[in-house]
């Protein structure tokens, strides 16, 4: 039975050594307390020794850097997954702040109100309370925001004269802001003072004076559009 063995120091470093065991042993006698590695081959190996304690010393030469590349891409996970994915940009922290603080005041107004709740003024079926606000909303006679997972209807927009409908003005300045307002960006348009009306906000307005506030939107429209 052939030996393979490996050890440092007393050859040079990363060497190998093959023989038989008694052979193997004896020069391992001259090795100092060091780390060795011995590999027992089957019978019949002799031939293919050399080879296998050739390989075994090009490996022995890239183990420490393998494993000390493992350690540096252990650290450098660790240090991405504890990291923000995207460090912001302090203007994008400014812009968040905002976005954040004109939520809050749209919130804040208590004008909205959920599916269910106009269901229950309108006097809708019970057993599917969201299926005609869903249905305005797809039609785009009336849009919603989106808060925790649940949509709210703007209650400034529905008319309660008219069993809780929405305003008919209502869908013609959705269409006038289609391709540059979403629900948040026109609620915050309703809520907003507005010069053209006099520094009131349209959404105070829109039953009592509906024209002006869609001629409002239209002007501010063209004026986006003339920059």
């Amino acid at each position: 039975m052939s030996v393979l063995a490996a050890y440092p120091l007393a050859f040079p470093e990363g060497s190998t050594l093959t023989g038989l065991g008694r052979e193997v042993r004896e020069k391992l006698e001259t090795v100092p307390n060091e780390p060795v590695v011995a590999v027992v081959l089957p019978r019949g190996s002799g031939a293919s020794a050399g080879a296998i304690a050739q390989t075994l010393q090009n490996i022995a030469q890239l183990v420490p850097s393998l494993i000390e590349s493992q350690q540096q891409q252990a650290i450098k996970a660790v240090v991405e997954a504890l990291m923000p994915k995207v460090m912001p940009l302090p203007n994008v922290l400014k812009e968040a702040e905002m976005q954040a603080r004109a939520r809050a005041a749209v919130l804040a107004s208590g004008d909205w109100m959920t599916a269910s709740q106009i269901a229950n003024a309108a006097g809708f079926s019970s057993s599917n309370p969201s299926a005609q606000p869903s249905k305005w909303k797809r039609e785009k006679a009336i849009f919603t925001i989106s808060h925790n997972g649940v949509d709210y209807f703007p209650g400034y927009g529905l008319d309660p004269a008219a069993g809780y409908r929405p305003l008919k003005t209502l869908a013609n300045i959705i269409q006038i802001f289609e391709h540059s307002k979403d629900g948040w960006g026109l609620a915050y348009w309703f809520l907003s003072p507005n010069s053209f009306l006099g520094g009131q906000r349209p959404q105070d307005l829109l039953r009592s004076a509906p024209q002006r506030v869609a001629d409002a939107a239209a002007d501010e429209l063209e004026g986006v559009a003339h920059g």
